[in-house]
């Protein structure tokens, strides 16, 4: 399902990007398409807007999808100790291909080095 379309928030390196997208994910950093400092519901805003799904190392879109009791967009957080572009770009092309059916109903999937927890949206 490489048909997905990511939107990698600031904190995800612009190298991790490109790793994914060698790897034939289409994704674009948020700075691509909205001003840097964007607030986090503008953020949500665009990514609902063009069905994209957000990866971030924030909390704060899961907890504004949780407020909102809103069922798009699909937020991937990552929670690694050691976020080495590499690495996460390692991590999300194992990771996606078993979560991305979650992604399309409407999840928030938080990742560790060890662990994919997967919550359905709108979460109650």
């Amino acid at each position: 399902m490489k048909t997905l379309r990511y939107l990698a928030d600031l904190h995800i390196s612009p190298l991790t990007c490109e790793l994914l997208r060698e790897a034939g994910y289409f994704v674009v950093r948020v700075s691509d398409v909205l001003c840097p400092a964007a607030s986090d519901e503008e953020i949500l805003r665009y990514a609902r807007k063009h069905q994209m799904i957000i990866i971030t190392q924030d909390l704060d879109f899961s907890a504004l999808l949780a407020i909102t009791n809103a069922s798009q967009p699909s937020v991937i957080t990552l929670r690694l100790a050691i976020p080495h572009p590499h690495s996460v770009a390692k991590i999300l092309c194992q990771v996606l291909p078993g979560v991305e059916p979650d992604l399309v109903r409407g999840a928030i999937i938080s990742v560790t080095e060890d662990k994919v927890k997967v919550r359905t949206l709108p979460v109650h």
